[in-house]
């Protein structure tokens, strides 16, 4: 069974405290494969990143998630899709791309009804939602499945005649859906040819309507659905858009690919990281430091650039409180998962001897009703 984290932040995690009270990160834990470490840093008044990490003797399941709006889409994600995952991964006899788009689907489904049941009293609820990523391992075959802008890159060793050969060098295995990058703002304009305005430049940034950069994500409701949009309490809330179809799309972009020797590590993270630094810089960084805390070192390197961009220096950057801090960085969510090749693995069987279980980063306390809590 999944566990479900509701405990305060500090219980959660090892560290925090201090003058890193909004940083938190595990030390190193195994998978099936190899090991793998997470950090979180907050910089929302309420964490709208989470993460979650399975492991089992034949599979790991890893996923991020990086909330908007509020951070109800990303809870609900962390207590749904890997379910999802477990219970179509049994009656499909394995993993396979149908199964994680029919966990995705079903995720996006209850979420969306979920909104619907709680929007009366909760309009806001109805602009919701959350970037997804989620990475799997089964049988050394590795999927990865995006939804937004959080990413997913491979650090691998280079081969003969490649560039560096012999070092690391990094490979990206997610889709960036955002209409800041030219061909995604392109497939957008295709799926609306009579929508002169579906993707607007607002103070140099690309959106879609003018309001939301990402064109796929878990939730959003009122840009999917137009009942909401439509609806005058929720005209209170945001201003209407008269949707004539939906402009954003919960199908996840997958990638599935052997893993090879020459496969190193994956760094898992929400789009905070990558605002500040390149996927070169961080495959670097992991690259050529211990394991032991990697994870928080890498989120370390990002909030010294974010102060850095700010002329200030980052022991006074972490002084900042949550809620001021989102006017230097974002919530960032940060999992570095190792792959350690044997001749057990490549033949397909583990040397993982642990438990089944999970470790999902934390949700912050707040002043809701448990059932509210457990979405």
């Amino acid at each position: 069974m999944l566990e479900r984290c509701l405990r305060p932040l500090e219980m959660c995690f090892g560290g925090g405290g201090g003058d890193q009270s909004l940083l938190w990160d595990t030390d190193l834990k195994p998978h099936a494969s190899g090991n793998y470490s997470i950090a979180v840093v907050q910089a929302n008044s309420s964490l709208e990143d989470q993460a979650q990490v399975f492991t089992s003797p034949s599979a790991t399941f890893v996923g991020v998630y990086d909330g908007h709006g509020g951070p109800q889409a990303s809870r609900f994600i962390t207590n749904h899709l890997f379910s999802f995952l477990l219970k179509f991964t049994e009656e499909e006899g394995g993993l396979s791309e149908e199964v994680i788009k029919k966990a995705f689907a079903a995720t996006e489904e209850e979420f969306l009804r979920f909104v619907k049941q709680t929007w009366i009293a909760r309009p806001q609820m109805a602009s919701v939602g959350s970037c997804c990523i989620l990475g799997a391992i089964s049988k050394d075959v590795l999927y990865v499945a995006n939804l937004g802008d959080s990413r997913a890159v491979l650090g691998r060793r280079a081969l003969e005649g490649e560039v560096n050969c012999g070092g690391v060098v990094a490979e990206r295995l997610s889709t960036d859906h955002n209409v800041g990058v030219e061909e995604v703002r392109k497939e957008v304009e295709a799926l609306h040819p009579d929508d002169a305005h579906i993707v607007v430049c607002t103070r140099g940034v690309w959106r879609i309507k003018g309001i939301i950069q990402v064109s796929r994500s878990i939730g959003d409701a009122y840009l999917k659905k137009a009942n909401f949009d439509a609806n005058p309490l929720f005209q209170q809330f945001a201003c209407p858009l008269y949707l004539k179809r939906p402009v954003m799309t919960a199908e996840p972009s997958i990638l599935m690919r052997k893993l090879k020797a020459n496969d190193l590590f994956i760094v898992f993270a929400s789009d905070g990281l990558w605002e500040h630094l390149t996927d070169e810089e961080v495959v670097q960084i992991v690259s050529g430091n211990p394991r032991t805390g990697i994870a928080k070192r890498v989120v370390t390197v990002a909030l010294e650039e974010a102060a850095k961009k700010r002329d200030m220096r980052y022991d006074d950057l972490k002084k900042v409180e949550k809620g001021q801090r989102r006017h230097f960085h974002d919530d960032i969510t940060v999992i570095v998962l190792y792959l350690d090749h044997s001749k057990e693995s490549i033949n397909g069987r583990s040397r993982y001897k642990g438990d089944y279980g999970c470790i999902n980063t934390p949700i912050d306390i707040f002043s809701q009703s448990a059932n509210e809590i457990d979405l």
